[in-house]
């Protein structure tokens, strides 16, 4: 690495900022992982979104496997640590850095003109990783693939398999649209500063056919069955219509109203919302 995120910060007189949600990744061999994940095949054209660069540890090992690299900070006081860490990567047009913020940056627009692969990836805040899983499931059609580094729990909930205690909303929604695979456990200590919690590289590959399309009546098929998961679907889905609009659409999903949700796929979901829209 160019220096260890802990170096460069210093240098630059800066600290990790609670606020953000900062805590940087040191380990090499991980961050290597998660860029061969991204990047498959170096010798191919790949564009990669990095989400939070920080101090560029994840965007350096994405340059080495010669990605074109946009990486998006929001962080104004990492900006010129970037500038300066990367000026022959910016001057040669391999990497672009955008002051923004990843929470509202256009990802389809912004690979719309690019050719070859097209990869979404970065170290996840916390407190803002479900906005960002979603803006990644509203875009799926516009990428390869995604890879980000997010908390265990959430990875384990984004893979979860029907009928398993971390299967909920996050799971359904997510993979109507991605094959979800955790890849790697990352512990506390190879971030600074250590986060209270474990860390896990996730992997999300787009379906060549979503195994359903979010509308609003899915996202309310689905928020209801998982509301209160002790509830059966009957009692679940009574604020979906009246009981025998319920009873025929579920007759005709094949779905039993007195199982709980968290025992349907997602192809199940996606049939009962098409019933009750007609």
């Amino acid at each position: 690495m160019r220096s260890d995120p802990r170096s460069l910060l210093a240098a630059h007189g800066l600290r990790p900022k609670k606020s953000f949600g900062q805590n940087f990744l040191l380990n090499r061999e991980i961050l290597d992982d998660i860029a061969q994940i991204a990047i498959p095949d170096p010798t191919a054209a790949t564009t990669v979104l990095e989400f939070g660069a920080g101090t560029g540890a994840l965007t350096e090992v994405l340059l080495e496997r010669k990605a074109s690299v946009i990486a998006v900070e929001r962080d104004r006081d990492l900006l010129p640590l970037l500038a300066s860490t990367f000026a022959a990567a910016i001057d040669d047009g391999s990497l672009r850095l955008v002051e923004d913020d990843a929470a509202t940056f256009p990802i389809a627009d912004t690979f719309a003109g690019c050719t070859g692969a097209r990869v979404l990836a970065g170290n996840l805040p916390y407190q803002i990783t479900g906005r960002l899983i979603e803006r990644a499931v509203h875009t799926a059609s516009s990428l390869d693939r995604a890879v980000f580094l997010v908390q265990k729990e959430v990875g384990e909930r984004l893979a979860a398999a029907p009928d398993s205690d971390d299967y909920g909303a996050l799971s359904v929604f997510t993979q109507a649209a991605f094959a979800v695979r955790v890849r790697r456990i990352v512990g506390p200590g190879n971030f600074h500063p250590p986060p209270a919690v474990v860390s896990a590289v996730v992997e999300l590959i787009p379906h060549a056919t979503p195994r359903a399309i979010e509308t609003e009546r899915f996202r309310a098929v689905v928020k209801a069955a998982f509301a209160q998961r002790r509830k059966t679907l009957r009692n679940a889905w009574r604020a979906l219509g009246t009981g025998d609009t319920v009873a025929v659409a579920a007759e005709k999903s094949g779905i039993s109203l007195d199982v709980r949700g968290e025992t349907l796929a997602v192809e199940d979901f996606a049939r009962m919302a098409a019933a009750l829209d007609g």
